[in-house]
């Protein structure tokens, strides 16, 4: 895969200073259970970034510094790759900058997750935008499947996790989620609800590793993802969410997964592409850059 840079088009006119974002492509796909393409989903990413505008509506994140690292290579089996991903992931840390982490499979979270939880002092919260809530010990005889990365991220990493959008879980998923108290908003929930005054709860730690797997969002936003779900947030109800989510808090991270690019629409590209941006102009917000 030949890395272009995140909105590589505009970065001759972005200041010359150290990025606040340091974006990781990981063209991981070795779990998928449905449709399948996400190891195409870095790459039409980082391609469609390339007809983003600068401005995002409210700012223009590009003026906190924007780095692109090479693609991760995704080949032998999954604890090698986890050791590349957690490599690249450390050193986006060691320079100060905020890892932004383009799948892939969901399955790739965890590496990020892991690092952060090593580095941070303090406690990580975990917020994940998801058609699926990923809880499941097992998936089609691995532990480290896409449908088990939550769960691998809560019992290694100790985080705790804040669902958004969920309306696809199993029996066993919904047990463990009352067993460890996982705070959620289904996507039923959502239904005609105004989320400005959304707030999480207190006892939530201060420090946020988003997760963003794009089946999270309604189909008719962004389509082409392995297994599309009906029922879903709207595009600005996903915004407003995660603006109220992180407020006041300190975003360690974040990664958006699991497009699967199809012929033709280019649409859900562009549509990942911008939430990446959009989520870098909330961050940078907050931080007051």
């Amino acid at each position: 895969m030949t890395t272009l840079a995140f909105l590589e088009s505009e970065l001759d006119e972005s200041h010359g200073h150290p990025p606040l974002f340091q974006v990781i492509p990981v063209p991981l796909e070795e779990t998928v259970s449905y449709g399948g393409g996400t190891a195409r989903g870095p790459e039409a990413i980082l391609a469609a970034s390339q007809q983003l505008e600068r401005w995002d509506g409210l700012s223009e994140p590009l003026t906190a510094g924007i780095g692109t690292s090479p693609a991760v290579d995704c080949s032998g089996e999954i604890g090698t790759i986890y050791e590349r991903i957690e490599a690249a992931v450390r050193q986006a840390v060691e320079q100060r900058a905020i890892p932004v982490v383009l799948g892939g499979e969901h399955s790739v979270s965890l590496a990020p997750i892991r690092v952060l939880a090593k580095t941070s002092p303090e406690p990580i919260g975990i917020i994940q935008l998801d058609a699926h809530a990923d809880l499941r010990n097992s998936f089609e005889g691995s532990p480290y499947s896409h449908a088990c990365v939550m769960r691998r991220a809560l019992e290694e990493c100790g985080c705790s996790l804040m669902q958004f959008g969920v309306r696809a879980l199993s029996r066993e998923e919904v047990d463990y989620r009352r067993e460890k108290r996982v705070a959620y908003l289904d996507g039923r929930a959502l239904h005609g609800m105004k989320l400005e005054n959304f707030s999480l709860p207190a006892t939530f730690p201060n420090d946020i590793y988003l997760t963003l797997d794009v089946d999270g969002l309604d189909p008719s936003v962004i389509g082409a993802t392995g297994t599309p779900v009906p029922g879903g947030p709207g595009w600005y109800q996903t915004l407003t969410f995660i603006e109220r989510a992180v407020a006041g808090r300190r975003v360690l991270g974040f990664d958006v997964v699991e497009l699967a690019p199809r012929a033709g629409d280019h649409g859900s590209d562009f549509a990942a592409a911008q939430l990446v941006y959009s989520v870098m102009g909330i961050i940078a917000r907050n931080l007051g850059r």
